[in-house]
This record gives structure tokens, sequence and C-alpha cells, in this order.
């Protein structure tokens, strides 16, 4: 309520002075009047209206990362802390193997070994790539076969690229 007063005294103010005073013009009149600062509630944000919303363009929201361990790298080198067998979520029944695997990112993760069988040990070297196994929580990371210190599969004849496995020779 004050400060509707004041402004009314202040504008009362400025006409009797702008009165006294010989004027340029209207227009520069009307202008400082105008430049006068803000009220202290405009200077507080405000939610947008629903047709403020509406009108601007909404802006992308960054998604989280799938794989944060590696930090944006599509594979990263690690060193394999211990290897352990882990039991998939209901309703599978398997024994999985996976590795704690030190990155060089410093992060520690689980990272699954795909195929069947393995020769990895504490201390071997293994590349890391993203990708989880959907039915063990909290593996989010798999080890690429035939790549470093992890051989690929054995007796493996489809989806060789996926395991490591060369070409076999063919007879002629």
């Amino acid at each position: 309520m004050f400060s509707l007063f004041a402004r009314a005294l202040a504008t009362q103010r400025l006409a009797s002075a702008l009165l006294r005073r010989p004027q340029p013009s209207l227009l520069a009149a009307a202008l400082t009047a105008r430049m006068q600062p803000p009220p202290a509630f405009a200077l507080q944000q405000r939610w947008a209206t629903l047709n403020q919303s509406i009108r601007r363009k909404p802006r992308p929201k960054k998604g989280l990362s799938k794989s944060p361990a590696l930090e944006g790298s599509y594979q990263r080198k690690g060193v394999v802390a211990a290897v352990e067998i882990r039991k998939p979520k209901k309703p599978n029944s398997a024994q999985r193997k996976i590795a704690k695997v030190k990155l060089t990112t410093g992060k520690t993760v689980a990272a699954y070994i795909m195929g069947e069988g393995h020769n990895l040990q504490e201390h071997s070297v293994v590349l890391v790539r993203g990708g989880r196994t959907q039915d063990l929580p909290g593996v989010r990371y798999k080890i690429v076969r035939g790549t470093m210190d992890l051989a690929g599969v054995v007796n493996r004849s489809t989806a060789r690229s996926k395991y490591g496995v060369k070409k076999p020779k063919t007879k002629k």
C-alpha cells in the first residue's frame, strides 16, 4: 500500500516539475517517467504461465549415461581385480561369469564375460565396453573377447565377431 502511495507521490512531483520548467517535448517527458527502476516484486523470478510454456520451445534434457565409468569413451582398458560367479534374476537360472575390473579412469566396475569358457584371472588386462547384462543387476559393462589377455571363444562358428573368433580355414 505504501509503495502505491509513494509511486503516486513521485509521479505527482515529476508532473509538477515538468510543468515548472520549459519542456523540450512531451515524448521526452514520457520517456523520463518510464525510466524508473522496477518495483521489488518484479525482480523476483516467477513461474511461466501455461501459454508462455507452450509458446517457448522446450529445452532438451541431457540424458544420463548408461555407462558412466567409461566417461564418454567407447571402450576402456582395465585390469581384472577378481573373477566371480553370480546368479541371475528370476525367472532365469544360471552361473554367470563376471569380472571386477579397475579401469584406467580409476573406477572399479563389474563386467560380464560373454561366451562359454574364458582364460581370465586376476591381473589380466582387458578391454571393457558398455552394454548391460539384462538379468544381472548392477552389471552395465561387457568385456571384449579376443582382445588383450582375453582369448576368443573356442569352437564358435556363429556370431564370431562378437566373440573374437577368426574365420575358420576351409579345406579345398
